[in-house]
């Protein structure tokens, strides 16, 4: 994927990044045939079945959003994954010639969902693509006015998220380092590619805890319902991801009880 126009340093990173998770998902995977060759496409969804996945193997794929040319597919990249993504309506098209590498739709899911690093490197794709063409369409929509999605840059000592205030957003760290802080206690880490502020998107509740930019730091935001309309297409995905959190809340409870160990002996 590469996004026209003049990138910021933080996305072509990410794009980098991202370039390369397509191989690594699909590795130890079969095609599910021979390669796609076409000698040009206008709309590339009238012309692929529904059931497969593809990986470009040579060409280039423009992508038009409400017919503005917003980014191109390179090679590498995978097609097909927009089925029940809450994203702009997107036509694919290409000029010259295109070879795709299919794979079965369902055999590609469950590749991924057999591995739990493979489920990792899964979410970081969907949630790095949705926060670059969020950041891309804000540019183009409201050049003067930036929202709250897309890329985000904190000083250290700033709050990336505040204690009891609304869930409207997901984070990573694309860069930096913050700590998470619950009634003025520090609590935890919050390391580069961790997702947080999550569970209180899947609860609806208030934001729990306070996270705090430790040193500078470059910050996805992804809006709460592309978030959860990810997640509703990928409800495997959901799962690993809960589970996950799941284990940390754990973790997170060990070490509180261990703190008051001491303090009841007294």
């Amino acid at each position: 994927m590469y996004l026209l126009g003049e990138q910021p340093a933080y996305a072509d990173q990410l794009i980098n990044r991202l370039q390369s998770i397509p191989t690594q998902l699909l590795e130890g995977l079969s095609p599910s045939g021979s390669p796609l060759r076409l000698e040009g496409v206008e709309d590339l969804s009238k012309v692929l079945p529904d059931n497969q996945l593809f990986i470009i193997e040579d060409g280039l794929l423009h992508a038009l959003v409400s017919e503005r040319p917003l980014f191109y597919l390179q090679e590498g990249d995978l097609v097909g994954l927009r089925q029940g993504i809450d994203l702009p309506s997107c036509r694919f098209s290409s000029e010259e010639p295109l070879s795709l590498t299919p794979y079965s739709r369902s055999e590609v899911f469950k590749h991924i969902y057999a591995s739990e690093q493979r489920q990792e490197l899964f979410i970081q794709y969907l949630i790095g693509h949705t926060a670059l063409l969020s950041d891309a369409l804000a540019r183009l929509k409201q050049p003067d006015i930036r929202p709250a999605t897309g890329f985000q840059h904190f000083a250290a000592g700033e709050e990336l998220i505040l204690q009891g205030t609304a869930a409207d957003h997901v984070f990573i760290i694309i860069e930096g380092r913050a700590e998470a802080y619950v009634d003025g206690h520090k609590v935890g880490d919050v390391q580069k590619d961790e997702i947080f502020g999550a569970m209180a998107v899947f609860t609806r509740e208030k934001r729990s805890a306070t996270v705090v930019a430790c040193e500078p730091c470059t910050v996805m935001v992804i809006p709460k319902e592309q978030f959860l309309s990810l997640m509703q297409s990928n409800p495997r995905i959901a799962h690993s991801l809960i589970e996950n959190m799941a284990r940390r809340i754990d973790l997170l409870n060990k070490e509180v009880t261990q703190l008051r160990l001491p303090a009841a002996a007294l």
